[in-house]
């Protein structure tokens, strides 16, 4: 692939020297703590903690629950699908990319501290789904902006490596947050500060761990990397809200002539990467409704999932420099349908089954994860990151309602929660094909 990054303003940009390149480490290692700060709200929020106490019996019955929080993501999808690529669009040509990094994880915070406030009751249901729904749509939007500074901490040598450090800080991060908030509260009868399970009491205050943890660990990379401010970028000049949908509507068509395999990609990440989001968004719920974790069991699968899962990504990433992407994200789609057919074939095998299977998806989900955002980094033009990872968030968020529209369907006409294994799979199998075709080089 011809690798074709932004060039960064004098401020961000290394030059080479030992000072320099101290600066930068450090910044990569700022950069890197969002994600290990991340891991709050993907781990603990959307995938092992709060999602699995949202879906259990205190809110409804088995089947309903899992099906309304499918329903409820899909909403979130479609709104991101509208509104990522403007954001990240006016982010670049107002030269604010940083600022609206911090709004938007901020929010999330906001967001997450809301949730103590989910009784374990039917009446509490749809308040949680709206947090979990509304942390989704500007969880998003703060990624676009995240993505986007790739290329201001890395090099074309390094970019593959780099975004593989971001995953792995990622999942390392939840390791030790979920090891914390498991031993902390979940797992004693009595947890710190004289927490127990009554009223959901441990999960709740989990979640003010949670966004705790994430304001916290965001700070770094708005304290460390400079703001990003293209020259090219700015020159375009700031337009209305309303406005900035013709723009995007002309700078899509010119993309479609002069990059046309960067469109096809974005058509098969979007597919293949609503897939992997549901792994992660489903995966907990099944661990408990199908093969019958109890919460901290659901906790203690997640820390060895999160560990497999950083060291695959942390390790594949110096391949994504050396082989390029596409083997990377062609091999992992292959390893994550064939380990989700296991999971559904043999779901009445009992935990040791999930423990399996179960780990081997998390082996091949990250570095799908890293090795798609550096094919994409690679390929844009100077000034123009956030935009197009706007187009990615919103290329992903455009068939966002796929992974849980599929489950919910399965659930649904399958009558039992397992049948969504086989939704998840579908969406996968899909992606992989639809990427298959796309060129790993740039015309």
């Amino acid at each position: 692939m011809t690798q074709h990054p932004a060039t960064p303003t004098d401020a961000t940009q290394p030059s080479g020297g030992g000072s320099d390149v101290g600066a930068s480490r450090r910044r990569i290692l700022a950069w890197g703590l969002w994600d290990w700060g991340s891991a709050a709200f993907n781990a603990v929020v959307t995938t092992f903690v709060f999602t699995v106490y949202l879906t259990g019996e205190s809110f409804g019955p088995t089947g309903t629950v899992e099906a309304q929080l499918g329903w409820a993501l899909a909403i979130a999808g479609l709104l991101i699908a509208v509104l990522a690529p403007i954001t990240g669009q006016r982010s670049d040509t107002s030269g604010h990319r940083k600022l609206w990094l911090a709004v938007n994880t901020y929010l999330v915070v906001a967001l997450s501290l809301a949730m103590f406030f989910v009784y374990p009751a039917a009446e509490y249901l749809l308040l949680g789904l709206f947090l979990v729904a509304a942390g989704n749509v500007f969880f998003e939007f703060a990624g676009v902006n995240y993505n986007a500074m790739l290329v201001q901490v890395s090099t074309p040598r390094t970019i593959g490596k780099v975004s593989g450090f971001g995953w792995g800080m990622g999942y390392v991060g939840g390791i030790v947050l979920l090891l914390i908030v498991y031993f902390g509260f979940i797992q004693p009868e009595v947890g710190l500060f004289g927490v127990t399970g009554e009223n959901g009491l441990d999960v709740r205050v989990t979640m003010i761990v949670s966004a705790l943890w994430f304001g916290l660990f965001a700070l770094p990379v708005l304290i460390a990397v400079p703001e990003y401010r293209n020259p090219a970028a700015i020159d375009r000049g700031k337009v209305g809200f309303f406005a900035s949908y013709a723009r995007l509507g002309r700078d899509i068509r010119r993309l479609w002539v002069e990059q046309r395999n960067t469109v096809w990609f974005l058509l098969a990440s979007a597919v293949f990467r609503d897939g992997l989001a549901g792994v992660f968004t489903f995966g907990g719920v099944l661990a408990a409704s199908v093969f019958g974790f109890s919460a901290g069991e659901v906790i203690i699968f997640a820390i060895a999932a999160n560990v497999v899962a950083g060291i695959s990504t942390i390790a594949v990433g110096a391949l994504d420099d050396r082989l390029g992407a596409k083997p990377v994200i062609i091999t992992a789609l292959t390893g994550l349908v064939v380990s989700g057919f296991l999971v559904f074939l043999l779901h009445d095998g009992g935990p040791i089954v999930f423990w399996t299977a179960g780990l081997a998806l998390t082996l091949f989900v990250g570095p799908a994860q890293s090795a798609s955002r550096t094919f994409l980094a690679r390929l844009i033009p100077p000034g123009r990151e956030g935009e197009v990872f706007g187009l990615y968030a919103t290329t992903g968020r455009a068939v966002s309602f796929l992974a849980p529209t599929a489950f919910a369907l399965f659930v649904t006409i399958g009558g039992a929660p397992y049948f969504g294994i086989l939704g998840i799979v579908l969406v996968l199998a899909l992606g992989l094909a639809l990427l298959i075709p796309v060129r790993a080089t740039r015309k």
